[in-house]
C-alpha cells in the first residue's frame, strides 16, 4: 500500500480547496489526526447533495465513492452520520458547500 498522508493534513487541504472555489467547509466530527478515514458531505447552497468516502477497493487502491444516502431528507442524513460515528469514532466527518458541487465529486470519484 502506498503510504498516505495524516489524515489532519488532508482535512486541512479539503478545507483551503473549497474556500478557494469559494465555498465553505467544517468540520462536523474531528477524528484521529494520523489514521482517521474522512467522510464528506457534499453540500451546494445548503442543499445536502451525497456523501464521499475512500473506500479499499479489491486491487488494494484506496478510492473516493459515492457512499450513504442520496437526495434524502434531512432526517436519513442525519441517522447516516450517526451510525458513521457508532461505526467509526476516528472518523472526520467534514461538511464541504461547494459551488458546482458536481464538479467536485466528478474530480474526486474520476479515475485519473
Amino acid at each position: 500500500m502506498e503510504p498516505r498522508l495524516a489524515a489532519s493534513v488532508e482535512v486541512s487541504a479539503f478545507l483551503r480547496r473549497v474556500d478557494s472555489l469559494g465555498g465553505f467547509g467544517t468540520v462536523l466530527q474531528k477524528g484521529d489526526s494520523e489514521r482517521g478515514s474522512i467522510l464528506l458531505s457534499i453540500v451546494e447552497r445548503g442543499t445536502a447533495v451525497t456523501f464521499l468516502e475512500r473506500m479499499l477497493q479489491p486491487n488494494g487502491i484506496y478510492k473516493w465513492q459515492v457512499s450513504g444516502p442520496v437526495g434524502a431528507d434531512s432526517l436519513a442524513l442525519s441517522q447516516y452520520i450517526a451510525r458513521r460515528q457508532r461505526a467509526d469514532p476516528d472518523c472526520w466527518i467534514l461538511e464541504l458547500d461547494i459551488p458546482s458541487a458536481e464538479r467536485f465529486i466528478a474530480e474526486m470519484t474520476s479515475e485519473g
